[in-house]
Protein backbone atom coordinates (compact mmCIF):
# COMPACT_ATOMS: atom_id res chain seq x y z
CA UNK A 1 0.00 0.00 0.00
CA UNK A 2 0.94 3.53 -1.00
CA UNK A 3 0.85 4.71 2.52
CA UNK A 4 2.55 2.21 4.38
CA UNK A 5 5.47 3.30 6.32
CA UNK A 6 8.99 1.74 4.72
CA UNK A 7 11.71 0.97 7.40
CA UNK A 8 15.34 -0.26 6.66
CA UNK A 9 16.75 -2.59 8.75
CA UNK A 10 20.37 -3.55 8.28
CA UNK A 11 21.23 -6.89 9.41
CA UNK A 12 17.70 -7.18 9.48
CA UNK A 13 17.38 -11.19 8.20
CA UNK A 14 18.97 -12.88 11.16
CA UNK A 15 18.98 -12.52 14.97
CA UNK A 16 17.93 -8.90 16.80
CA UNK A 17 17.54 -7.65 13.29
CA UNK A 18 14.68 -10.05 12.20
CA UNK A 19 13.52 -9.67 15.29
CA UNK A 20 13.38 -5.96 15.11
CA UNK A 21 11.77 -6.67 11.54
CA UNK A 22 9.32 -9.07 12.69
CA UNK A 23 8.23 -6.19 15.24
CA UNK A 24 7.78 -3.89 12.58
CA UNK A 25 6.01 -5.92 10.37
CA UNK A 26 3.34 -6.14 13.11
CA UNK A 27 3.63 -2.15 13.18
CA UNK A 28 2.08 -2.50 9.70
CA UNK A 29 5.57 -1.36 7.97
CA UNK A 30 6.77 -2.90 4.39
CA UNK A 31 10.46 -3.82 5.02
CA UNK A 32 13.58 -3.45 3.39
CA UNK A 33 16.01 -5.97 4.72
CA UNK A 34 19.82 -5.29 4.12
CA UNK A 35 22.20 -8.40 4.84
CA UNK A 36 25.23 -10.23 3.27
CA UNK A 37 23.43 -13.97 2.44
CA UNK A 38 22.02 -14.19 -1.05
CA UNK A 39 18.73 -14.43 -1.46
CA UNK A 40 17.88 -18.02 -1.93
CA UNK A 41 19.33 -18.65 2.01
CA UNK A 42 17.15 -15.49 3.70
CA UNK A 43 14.18 -16.58 0.89
CA UNK A 44 12.38 -18.66 4.18
CA UNK A 45 12.94 -15.74 6.46
CA UNK A 46 11.09 -13.15 3.77
CA UNK A 47 8.38 -16.17 3.00
CA UNK A 48 7.09 -16.15 6.39
CA UNK A 49 7.51 -12.77 7.12
CA UNK A 50 5.41 -11.42 3.91
CA UNK A 51 2.55 -14.02 5.40
CA UNK A 52 1.51 -10.82 7.27
CA UNK A 53 0.77 -9.07 4.69
CA UNK A 54 3.97 -6.55 4.21
CA UNK A 55 5.51 -5.90 1.05
CA UNK A 56 9.34 -6.52 1.46
CA UNK A 57 12.35 -5.90 -0.29
CA UNK A 58 15.61 -8.14 0.56
CA UNK A 59 19.40 -5.79 -0.76
CA UNK A 60 22.70 -8.02 -0.10
CA UNK A 61 24.74 -5.11 0.39
CA UNK A 62 28.12 -4.39 2.60
CA UNK A 63 27.47 -0.97 4.55
CA UNK A 64 30.82 -0.76 5.06
CA UNK A 65 31.15 -0.13 1.44
CA UNK A 66 30.01 3.34 0.15
CA UNK A 67 29.06 1.86 -3.16
CA UNK A 68 26.86 -1.06 -1.93
CA UNK A 69 25.26 1.60 0.29
CA UNK A 70 24.49 3.68 -2.51
CA UNK A 71 23.06 0.46 -4.29
CA UNK A 72 20.57 -0.11 -0.96
CA UNK A 73 19.12 3.41 -1.46
CA UNK A 74 18.69 3.25 -4.92
CA UNK A 75 16.81 -0.39 -4.48
CA UNK A 76 14.58 1.07 -2.07
CA UNK A 77 14.03 4.74 -4.56
CA UNK A 78 13.09 2.11 -7.48
CA UNK A 79 10.62 0.00 -5.00
CA UNK A 80 8.95 2.09 -2.64
CA UNK A 81 9.96 5.60 -3.47
CA UNK A 82 10.32 6.53 0.33
CA UNK A 83 11.76 5.89 3.26
CA UNK A 84 10.50 6.81 6.75
CA UNK A 85 12.75 4.49 9.21
CA UNK A 86 16.10 3.35 9.33
CA UNK A 87 17.39 1.04 11.87
CA UNK A 88 20.87 0.64 12.13
CA UNK A 89 21.68 -3.02 13.37
CA UNK A 90 24.08 -4.87 11.56
CA UNK A 91 27.45 -5.72 13.36
CA UNK A 92 30.58 -8.19 13.94
CA UNK A 93 32.06 -9.01 16.24
CA UNK A 94 36.44 -8.85 16.36
CA UNK A 95 37.58 -11.65 13.75
CA UNK A 96 40.22 -12.80 16.93
CA UNK A 97 39.29 -11.56 20.24
CA UNK A 98 42.19 -10.60 21.66
CA UNK A 99 43.61 -8.88 25.07
CA UNK A 100 44.14 -4.91 24.03
CA UNK A 101 48.12 -5.17 24.71
CA UNK A 102 48.29 -7.36 21.66
CA UNK A 103 45.39 -6.49 19.19
CA UNK A 104 46.17 -5.99 15.55
CA UNK A 105 45.08 -3.34 13.65
CA UNK A 106 43.85 -5.11 10.59
CA UNK A 107 41.01 -6.68 12.77
CA UNK A 108 40.14 -3.11 14.58
CA UNK A 109 39.92 -1.58 10.83
CA UNK A 110 37.29 -3.96 9.46
CA UNK A 111 35.11 -3.75 12.59
CA UNK A 112 34.77 -0.10 12.61
CA UNK A 113 34.11 0.20 8.93
CA UNK A 114 31.54 -2.13 9.52
CA UNK A 115 30.42 -1.46 13.13
CA UNK A 116 30.65 2.46 12.81
CA UNK A 117 31.91 3.99 9.49
CA UNK A 118 28.79 2.19 7.62
CA UNK A 119 26.36 3.53 9.80
CA UNK A 120 27.45 6.91 10.19
CA UNK A 121 27.45 7.69 6.37
CA UNK A 122 24.04 5.09 5.58
CA UNK A 123 22.75 7.86 8.07
CA UNK A 124 23.91 10.36 6.12
CA UNK A 125 22.64 9.64 3.09
CA UNK A 126 19.25 8.09 4.99
CA UNK A 127 18.56 11.11 6.61
CA UNK A 128 19.45 13.31 3.11
CA UNK A 129 16.34 11.40 1.70
CA UNK A 130 14.30 12.16 5.07
CA UNK A 131 14.61 15.90 4.76
CA UNK A 132 13.20 16.13 1.41
CA UNK A 133 10.54 13.99 1.92
CA UNK A 134 10.21 15.95 5.58
CA UNK A 135 7.32 18.38 3.97
CA UNK A 136 5.19 15.80 2.83
CA UNK A 137 1.89 15.39 4.82
CA UNK A 138 2.25 11.38 5.18
CA UNK A 139 5.88 11.41 5.86
CA UNK A 140 6.93 10.31 9.97
CA UNK A 141 10.60 9.77 9.97
CA UNK A 142 12.57 7.99 12.75
CA UNK A 143 15.81 6.74 13.37
CA UNK A 144 16.80 4.12 15.35
CA UNK A 145 21.04 2.76 16.19
CA UNK A 146 21.18 -0.74 17.90
CA UNK A 147 24.24 -0.32 19.94
CA UNK A 148 25.27 -2.75 22.97
CA UNK A 149 26.21 -2.25 26.55
CA UNK A 150 29.48 -2.28 25.44
CA UNK A 151 29.34 1.04 24.89
CA UNK A 152 30.35 1.46 28.23
CA UNK A 153 31.23 -1.77 29.63
CA UNK A 154 34.38 -2.36 28.83
CA UNK A 155 35.64 -5.92 27.58
CA UNK A 156 39.53 -5.69 27.20
CA UNK A 157 39.72 -8.40 24.83
CA UNK A 158 37.28 -7.39 22.19
CA UNK A 159 38.28 -3.06 22.47
CA UNK A 160 37.58 -3.14 18.66
CA UNK A 161 33.99 -3.82 19.64
CA UNK A 162 33.52 -1.92 22.61
CA UNK A 163 35.14 1.27 20.68
CA UNK A 164 32.59 0.75 18.12
CA UNK A 165 29.92 1.02 20.27
CA UNK A 166 30.53 3.62 22.29
CA UNK A 167 30.96 5.21 18.62
CA UNK A 168 27.27 4.73 17.75
CA UNK A 169 25.81 6.02 21.24
CA UNK A 170 27.77 9.50 20.07
CA UNK A 171 26.48 9.12 16.56
CA UNK A 172 22.90 8.78 17.79
CA UNK A 173 23.38 12.02 19.65
CA UNK A 174 24.79 13.70 17.13
CA UNK A 175 22.25 13.05 14.64
CA UNK A 176 19.56 13.88 17.34
CA UNK A 177 20.71 17.30 17.55
CA UNK A 178 21.18 17.84 13.72
CA UNK A 179 17.96 16.37 12.54
CA UNK A 180 15.69 17.61 15.13
CA UNK A 181 15.00 20.88 13.30
CA UNK A 182 13.64 18.52 10.70
CA UNK A 183 10.99 16.84 13.43
CA UNK A 184 12.97 13.29 12.90
CA UNK A 185 13.66 12.03 16.31
CA UNK A 186 16.91 9.47 16.41
CA UNK A 187 16.81 6.86 19.02
CA UNK A 188 19.54 4.42 20.78
CA UNK A 189 18.77 1.42 21.51
CA UNK A 190 21.18 -0.67 23.93
CA UNK A 191 21.05 -4.44 24.19
CA UNK A 192 22.27 -6.90 26.87
CA UNK A 193 22.98 -10.94 26.76
CA UNK A 194 20.27 -11.37 24.19
CA UNK A 195 20.14 -14.65 22.46
CA UNK A 196 21.43 -15.14 19.06
CA UNK A 197 23.70 -17.02 16.60
CA UNK A 198 26.65 -14.46 17.79
CA UNK A 199 26.55 -14.96 21.38
CA UNK A 200 25.74 -18.19 21.42
CA UNK A 201 29.33 -19.06 21.37
CA UNK A 202 29.40 -17.51 24.94
CA UNK A 203 26.57 -19.58 26.09
CA UNK A 204 28.69 -21.30 28.86
CA UNK A 205 29.84 -17.90 30.51
CA UNK A 206 26.69 -15.99 30.07
CA UNK A 207 25.01 -18.76 31.84
CA UNK A 208 27.21 -18.77 34.79
CA UNK A 209 27.11 -14.88 34.94
CA UNK A 210 23.24 -14.93 35.07
CA UNK A 211 23.09 -17.86 37.67
CA UNK A 212 25.80 -15.29 40.15
CA UNK A 213 23.03 -12.53 39.64
CA UNK A 214 24.92 -10.53 36.87
CA UNK A 215 21.14 -9.23 35.79
CA UNK A 216 18.16 -8.00 37.82
CA UNK A 217 16.12 -10.31 35.57
CA UNK A 218 17.95 -13.58 35.31
CA UNK A 219 17.10 -14.59 31.81
CA UNK A 220 19.17 -14.03 28.45
CA UNK A 221 17.36 -11.28 26.71
CA UNK A 222 15.87 -12.22 23.11
CA UNK A 223 15.18 -10.68 20.12
CA UNK A 224 11.60 -10.10 20.67
CA UNK A 225 12.50 -8.14 23.91
CA UNK A 226 14.81 -5.59 21.21
CA UNK A 227 12.16 -5.57 18.41
CA UNK A 228 9.08 -4.41 21.03
CA UNK A 229 11.72 -1.22 22.03
CA UNK A 230 12.23 -0.45 18.69
CA UNK A 231 8.42 -0.92 17.40
CA UNK A 232 7.90 1.37 20.25
CA UNK A 233 10.46 4.17 19.36
CA UNK A 234 9.22 4.21 15.61
CA UNK A 235 5.23 4.08 16.97
CA UNK A 236 5.98 7.39 18.37
CA UNK A 237 5.58 6.26 21.94
CA UNK A 238 8.55 8.53 23.20
CA UNK A 239 7.42 11.51 21.34
CA UNK A 240 9.10 13.88 22.95
CA UNK A 241 12.43 12.32 24.02
CA UNK A 242 14.43 12.35 20.54
CA UNK A 243 18.43 11.29 21.81
CA UNK A 244 17.36 9.15 24.39
CA UNK A 245 18.74 5.79 25.08
CA UNK A 246 16.28 2.64 25.55
CA UNK A 247 18.37 0.01 28.02
CA UNK A 248 16.99 -3.92 26.81
CA UNK A 249 19.72 -5.23 29.32
CA UNK A 250 17.67 -7.03 32.29
CA UNK A 251 18.73 -4.48 34.72
CA UNK A 252 22.37 -5.24 33.87
CA UNK A 253 23.80 -1.79 33.85
CA UNK A 254 22.35 -0.31 37.60
CA UNK A 255 25.26 -0.19 39.77
CA UNK A 256 24.45 -1.91 42.79
CA UNK A 257 26.63 -2.58 45.99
Amino acid sequence: MADRRVALVTGGARGIGLGIATALAHEGCDLVLDDLRSSEEVEPVLTELRAGGVDILYVDADISSADDRKRLLDAIRDRFGRLDILVNNAGVGPTVRADILEAAEDSFERLIRINLQGPYFLTQAAARWMIEQSGQREFSGCIVTVSSISATVPSTNRGDYCISKAGLSMHSRLWAVRLAEFGIPVFEVRPGIVWTDMSSGAKEKYDRLIAEGLLLQPRWGTTEDVGRAVAMLVRGDLAYSTGSVVMVDGGMSIPRL
